[in-house]
């Protein structure tokens, strides 16, 4: 099947949660949102589907994901649906949970830069983002990182994932959460990721994936950036 991956065109985002999954399992795809508007792409295409009148079911936002009929949206709901996890139910409620915890996960890391509305600039909540950022640094930071930590210690496969004795969607995501996070918070997670060997070598291993290698080689790696779900401001990262 060709699926069509409906995300902004600038940014990695929540759509790059999903992009990754579809790099690993080899899957053909359009990103829509980087075609040209002479293609039928770009943020044009977007609104098309979001405010069309013909669809049952309609998605809130972007990412969603086109299969045939299907429009698939919500980043977790969308993994859930391509799967690269384990068949049986117990696995893949358990790798829909974890990608739950990812999603709380992403909120918080972007609410340290914009802590009281997305629709105000950096700039006019700098000093509640001060704020913020330091929980988050603190107390937050770490308890996500010692979870995910437990995680992989803990899996009675002992394959160095979180799922199962093979990657999962659920490897991927964590591979761009510590990617982004290290990008964001530099210097909190120089000191934090000596505590978590597991979770860097997962970053590691997903890292060195063949089409994962690729893919993060390739210009459909958009670079991370000011305008994304993670920020590196330096006066958010003591």
């Amino acid at each position: 099947m060709r699926y069509e991956l409906y995300y902004w065109p600038s940014i990695q985002g929540r759509g790059e949660f999903v992009r990754l999954a579809l790099e690993d399992g080899g899957a053909e795809y359009l990103d829509v949102g980087r075609l040209s508007k002479r293609a039928g792409g770009g943020i044009p295409a977007l609104m098309r589907l979001l405010e069309s009148r013909s669809l049952e079911q309609p998605p809130f936002a972007p990412p969603f994901l086109k299969a045939g009929r299907l429009v698939i949206a919500q980043t977790a709901n969308i993994l859930l649906f391509l799967g690269l996890v384990p068949k049986n139910e117990a696995s893949r409620l358990w790798a829909h949970q974890l990608q739950l915890t990812i999603a709380d996960w992403v909120v918080e890391a972007h609410d340290t830069h914009h802590p009281i509305s997305g629709g105000l600039y950096y700039e006019e909540q700098k000093p509640e983002a001060k704020r913020r950022a330091a929980d988050f640094r603190a107390e937050r930071l770490p308890k996500f990182l010692d979870y995910f930590e437990r995680i992989l210690d803990r899996n009675p496969k002992g394959s160095g994932y979180l799922v199962g004795k093979e990657v999962s969607y659920v490897d991927l995501s964590m591979f761009q959460m510590i990617a982004g996070l290290r990008y964001a918070f530099p210097r909190a997670m120089a000191r934090l990721e000596p505590k978590h060997p597991r979770l860097v070598a997962l970053h590691d291993r997903v890292s060195a994936r063949r089409r994962i290698a690729a893919y993060l080689k390739s210009p459909r790696r958009l670079p991370f950036n000011q305008q994304d779900i993670f920020r590196h401001y330096s006066e958010l990262d003591r």
